[in-house]
């Protein structure tokens, strides 16, 4: 492992990084709100962590906050959470567990800060981590929420109270019953992208206003109806998409509605 290097950055150095591929913040909107975003929760504990090979540069990071901050609507005050975790972003940096020794390096702060462990949302396909890495680093499923989302966690006490979804992940849209509604959170960079396409398809293909609501913080996350907690599309009170997507995909699930 010593051919790279765990690198804890600051809201001043972010931008020399970049994070989720935005590493322009004059030329991109996501990577100036992820920055401001990280400039707040930085004080209370947030971390952003860069994997840097000695040759092959930035190939990984891991994001993880105190439980009480977690955008997540989750029960978890006393973990660490993480938010996010991936590496490789050549392939040829892939497989040499390097994302094991960052999840190893946030279970280790969160022990010296003297949590009862550390703790996060999983689910196969895109945007979130998959279960099996956590689970070959000693995590177990606490909880589920659908449609197929599993919170684990890493205890140091087993007899320590397991995190959970909170009851609104668990099928609470009842807020969002009538219209479209798009929720996206400066957290996650991604939910920037592709909101002004979607909306102004919504308007003019299949003319629906749809309504923007901005997660502006931890606790609006924790209400969030979608266990993803930071972006969601909703449409009369069904969830049409748990994690940002493109116009075109959206285009594709309104045909199947309507």
């Amino acid at each position: 492992m010593e051919d790279a290097t765990i690198v804890c950055l600051t809201p001043d150095t972010l931008s020399s990084y970049g994070v989720c591929g935005y590493k322009d913040a004059a030329k991109h909107a996501e990577l100036r709100k992820k920055i401001a975003w990280y400039r707040r929760y930085y004080p209370l504990g947030a971390r952003i962590c860069a994997l840097v090979h000695a040759e092959g540069g930035y190939q990984g990071m891991i994001e993880y906050i105190p439980g009480k901050y977690v955008h997540r609507p989750i029960n978890a005050a006393s973990y660490m959470a993480i938010h996010c975790v991936f590496v490789g972003f050549k392939k040829e940096y892939k497989d040499r567990g390097y994302g094991s020794r960052l999840i190893a390096s946030c279970i280790q702060e969160a022990r010296e800060a003297g949590m009862l462990g550390v703790t996060v949302v999983t689910r196969k396909g895109s945007f979130m981590a998959g279960s099996d890495i956590f689970l070959k680093a000693g995590f177990s499923v606490v909880d589920r929420a659908p449609p197929d989302f599993e919170l684990l966690a890493y205890r140091f006490d087993t007899e320590a109270p397991d995190p959970s979804f909170r009851a609104c992940a668990l099928g609470g849209c009842s807020a969002f019953e009538s219209g479209l509604f798009i929720l996206r959170s400066p957290q996650c960079p991604y939910t920037e992208k592709n909101v002004v396409a979607i909306v102004d398809s919504a308007r003019d293909s299949f003319g629906l206003n749809a309504q923007v609501v901005e997660l502006e913080d931890h606790q609006a996350a924790h209400d969030a109806p979608c266990p993803f907690g930071t972006f969601c599309i909703i449409l009369d009170g069904t969830i049409l998409s748990y994690h940002p997507i493109s116009k075109t995909r959206f285009e594709n699930i309104m045909k199947t509605k309507l």
